[in-house]
């Protein structure tokens, strides 16, 4: 199964794609392995760098979710998103009999997984904050998915599609309400705005280039996440919550695993590309971090510069085995916007992805680039133009940090 023309036939001919999908033989580890797992990361990856690396906001104000807790949230949403759509195709396959149709768990998990394509590609409007309800018009899409899917796999009456499909959605919904809130728990609280080689196996051409997915780790954890789903099964059939919270725990541990990649670049390589100046302006402190949100490792080093009124502050962010899907996400985002108070833009220039805000009024500048190795490099000014900025990026060594390697999962 090829992971693209499967998402453009789902999307595209969705009624002819229904009757292939439903005579194909596979498993629960490839559904998720080979398609789900990976469109699953589009949404989360996709809101992390909107809300903690460019930001959202109006009036000449920006706001960011702070590094650590945005990565935190993008675990914890991904690892749920994985359970949820378990979760859907066991309630999927048990309402089956109700609407005239077959129990079959494997065609219900089939249902769920593909018919979630458009919500999940739809994850890319999260990018710019600012165009995230558009990801709502793409999970409305899915909804029909769903009402096609339903009568071909699950053998439902046609008559009772309507109704099939409507209970369905409500118990997503109620589910989604149950994961928001468990979710809402793992969430830290407060903080400052700015925060504290395997061999690939699947290769993703896009059109800035090829992105390679470590699969032996995504195999792996989707192995355990089918015996978990296995236990789960059992557990339903016993009515134990205990057993139900083990396998659910067991699934989350598998995706998180899955999600962790390689290790983040280590901090103190990441502090030698800290200058001693930047801009004319003298180093004043810095910060240097190793850490992990939820096993997902990341590394950081932060240097502050001043002088008088000039304040600049350098960031450089590793997050590990995200960073390919960083680059991937990123080179689909091109756009400006801009209105009396401020400007911002975002663009492709020499296989890295830029963005820029500053405020008119010269009080503000910032500029970010997402290297080609997932790297994030961010420059932030007071009292200092765009202009400014880009020189004092350019003082920077991209190309060495482009040049340090990740290693493999320890």
């Amino acid at each position: 199964m090829n992971l693209i023309e499967r998402a453009k036939s789902i999307l595209l001919q969705p009624k002819e794609t229904w009757v292939a999908i439903e005579s194909e033989s596979t498993d629960a580890a490839t559904l998720f392995t080979r398609y789900y797992m990976i469109l699953a990361a589009i949404p989360v990856v996709c809101g992390f760098i909107g809300l903690s690396l460019i930001g959202f906001g109006g009036f000449g104000v920006t706001v960011r979710v702070p590094l650590v807790s945005g990565l935190v949230n993008m675990v914890v949403s991904y690892v749920l998103s994985l359970v949820g759509v378990f979760v859907l195709a066991l309630i999927i396959d048990a309402l089956a009999p109700a609407f005239g149709g077959q129990k079959n768990q494997i065609q219900a998990l089939k249902v769920a997984v593909y018919a979630s394509t458009a919500a999940m590609l739809g994850g890319v409007f999260s990018l710019l904050p600012a165009l995230a309800m558009l990801g709502l018009l793409a999970a409305l899409y899915s909804i029909y998915l769903l009402y096609t899917g339903l009568p071909v796999l699950m053998k439902s009456a046609p008559e009772k599609s309507v109704a099939y499909t409507v209970v369905v959605i409500i118990a997503a919904i109620v589910m989604g309400v149950v994961i928001g809130a468990v979710s809402s728990v793992f969430m830290p609280g407060g903080g400052s705005l700015f925060g504290g080689a395997a061999a690939p196996g699947v290769t993703l051409n896009t059109p800035k280039g090829q992105v390679s997915i470590d699969t032996a780790g995504l195999e792996a954890a989707g192995k355990k996440m089918e015996e978990a789903a296995r236990q789960l099964e059992q557990a339903q059939k016993g009515q134990d919550p205990a057993a139900i919270a083990a396998a659910t725990g067991k699934a989350a541990a598998a995706a998180a695993g899955a999600l962790g990649g390689g290790q983040a670049i280590a901090a103190q390589s990441l502090k030698a590309a800290l200058p001693e100046s930047l801009g004319g302006l003298p180093r004043t402190g810095f910060d240097v971090q190793d850490g992990a949100a939820l096993g997902l490792p990341t590394s950081q080093a932060s240097a502050q510069y001043g002088s008088d009124s000039k304040q600049v502050r350098l960031e450089i962010t590793d997050i590990g085995g995200l960073g390919q899907m960083a680059v991937m996400a990123m080179g689909m985002a091109q756009g400006e916007k801009e209105d009396q108070i401020s400007a911002e833009k975002t663009w492709q220039e020499g296989g890295r992805t830029l963005h820029q805000r500053y405020e008119k009024d010269g009080s503000h500048a910032e500029l970010k680039a997402i290297l080609k190795n997932g790297l994030v490099v961010s420059v932030e000014g007071d009292h200092m133009g765009v202009k400014d900025l880009r020189g004092i990026l350019g003082q920077v060594d991209l190309n060495g940090l482009e040049g340090l390697q990740r290693k493999g999962k320890s």
